[in-house]
């Protein structure tokens, strides 16, 4: 389906073109903190959109940035003073449509940026900084998040950053506005601009590829049910673990020099027999004993660590397909060489 400036473009639309404008990790980080029914939504849309024209993106683009802009001018001063700065850059027509599409209700507390945002992305930014900033941004968060970052923290700044939240009464208003200012632009900082127009079912491969085998298997499952030929279409273009039997010898010896040691023996706990055999057999008879013993002696593991290893490995042999190291039969006989 191809977008032109004459149609009207709905709200889910204008996801899908943005979300293929900021590229598959971006949107894959975005679908972490999404409903399970939205993502499977705006897959679906991703999936129905052939192209955009370059105009179609841009206006899209260019809406979801005065959006941001009127949240962040919100943030600082409130709705009057956001109207007021918007009035002055889009005029007083455009200003109020923009603020008309953020919730009349909104309230606006120091942070209030932040609170949406994944404790673990946060936690890149701030670990860093000094205590008492850290202890300045943790009083204005949700407890869940605080308590997420705080114990991630060295455990020599935990009780520094805990006593200075314990001991602060109160923070000037400019000091405030200068933190959210300074955190505000790090994290503004993850939009990049370099942008593709073409969406389809490559796009939400793309995107498949890069988010959590959990998410990837519920899109998946619910796409067999809902859409089973687009299900199909995605699942030929798509590369899992498992489809390590896809390479020949050589390429699986290949990737295999990249592999930790740990990491394949992780991975190999939650694969099937053929794939074990197939990794075994390209192994050194002493390093498969080896890995083959680590097994055992690691037990009972958890199937997300299997599956982040798993995904480690499958990210290695994209990254040799990508550099036109290995080759990757995809069915049909066909063979294709990135």
């Amino acid at each position: 389906m191809s977008k032109t400036t004459d149609e009207k473009i709905s709200g889910v639309q204008k996801a899908a073109i943005l979300l293929i404008a900021l590229g598959p990790e971006k949107s894959a980080t975005i679908f972490k903190h999404l409903k399970e029914e939205e993502i499977e939504e705006l897959t679906l849309e991703i999936a129905n959109t052939r192209s955009v024209t370059p105009q179609v993106k841009d206006e899209v683009i260019d809406e979801f940035y005065q959006v941001c802009l009127a949240q962040q001018y919100i943030a600082e001063g409130g709705i009057n003073y956001a109207k007021e700065l918007l009035e002055k850059a889009l005029g007083n027509e455009k200003a109020l449509d923009v603020i008309g599409k953020l919730t009349a209700s909104l309230q606006v507390k120091p942070f209030e940026f932040v609170r949406k945002t994944d404790a673990a992305q946060l936690l890149n930014f701030i670990q860093d900084e000094h205590p008492q900033t850290i202890a300045l941004i943790l009083s204005y968060l949700s407890a869940s998040q605080s308590a997420l970052i705080i114990s991630a923290l060295p455990p020599d700044r935990q009780a520094d950053v805990a006593k200075r939240i314990a001991v602060m009464d109160r923070t000037s208003p400019d000091v405030v506005k200068e933190v959210e200012k300074v955190l505000e632009s790090k994290l503004a900082s993850l939009v990049n601009q370099d942008y593709t127009i073409i969406g389809g079912v490559d796009a939400v491969v793309d995107i498949l590829n890069t988010v959590d085998r959990g998410t990837e298997k519920h899109i998946m499952e619910t796409l067999e049910i809902e859409e089973p030929e687009l299900a199909d279409e995605i699942r030929k273009k798509m590369f899992v673990f498992e489809d390590i039997l896809l390479l020949d010898d050589r390429a699986i010896q290949r990737v295999l020099r990249d592999v930790d040691n740990n990491d394949l023996g992780l991975a190999l706990k939650g694969a099937n027999e053929q794939v074990q055999n197939v990794i075994f057999n390209n192994l050194s008879k002493r390093l498969a004993v080896m890995i083959k013993e680590d097994m055992e002696f690691m037990g009972p593991v958890r199937m997300k660590d299997v599956e982040e290893a798993q995904q480690k490995i499958v990210n290695i042999i994209r990254k040799l397909e990508d550099s036109g190291e290995i080759v990757i039969s995809r069915g049909g006989g066909d063979e294709i060489v990135v």
